[in-house]
């Protein structure tokens, strides 16, 4: 299994320096990662520096609360496909969701969604604040809006991606979506159990430490 093709390479810290992210698009590029993702802030640089690359260049939107109005969302969207990424990672609204009121949540994806020119847009539902009824209904949602992922956790709630969550996302999503587990994900066993369940993305900040000790493992057998 070539894992790093899985792999969403990220750092999302507020004190990420630039030295730091140059060594991310290094790696990323030797390793063969899906994405590298990064706060908005670095977009231009990254999308520089993978140039040429297989690598896609990620970003969040609304992160990591999804508390913006879906017209801020969506410029900062707009903004970052401007400046290169490929990729948009946004938060939904969570207190939309507590409200019942589903009906903004699909209008908040379909306004980003139309907004970024066919960037590839993964949906973050923060798992850990939502009954599996709430996972089910977004799930459905998230297939309704033809969107390309939908995604466990932003790494700032107060848990992150759970194999668990994954299955029942599996269970009710279409042919289409796909799933992006992120948050905590430390381990080639824990990615390999997320794929698993059904996962085709895998959101960490551990990849190279990962990437290294499965070549060093496999260079044992």
């Amino acid at each position: 299994m070539d894992l790093g093709s899985y792999i969403d390479y990220t750092n999302l810290k507020t004190t990420v320096k630039m030295d730091e992210i140059k060594k991310m698009c290094e790696d990323a590029k030797k390793y063969h990662f899906a994405s590298v993702c990064i706060q908005p802030y670095y977009v231009p640089l990254v999308h520089e520096l993978l140039d040429g690359s297989t690598v896609n260049t990620c970003t969040v939107v609304g992160f990591p609360l999804g508390m913006n109005t879906k017209e801020v969302k969506a410029y900062e969207a707009i903004d970052a496909v401007n400046n290169g990424a490929d990729e948009i990672d946004m938060v939904i609204n969570m207190s939309a969701v507590k409200n019942g009121d589903f009906d903004y949540v699909k209008e908040e994806i379909e306004e980003i969604r139309d907004s970024i020119d066919g960037k590839v847009l993964k949906v973050i539902i923060e798992t850990c604040y939502l009954t599996d009824d709430e996972i089910i209904k977004l799930t459905e949602i998230c297939n309704e809006t033809f969107v390309n992922f939908i995604k466990t956790s932003t790494g700032f709630g107060t848990e992150g991606a759970i194999v668990s969550d994954v299955r029942l996302i599996n269970k009710y999503k279409n042919d289409i979506l796909e799933i992006k587990a992120a948050g905590g994900i430390r381990t080639e066993e824990e990615i390999i159990d997320f794929i698993e369940a059904g996962a085709t993305r895998i959101g960490t900040s551990h990849a190279v430490e990962i990437m290294d000790s499965c070549n060093h493992d496999h260079e044992e057998e």
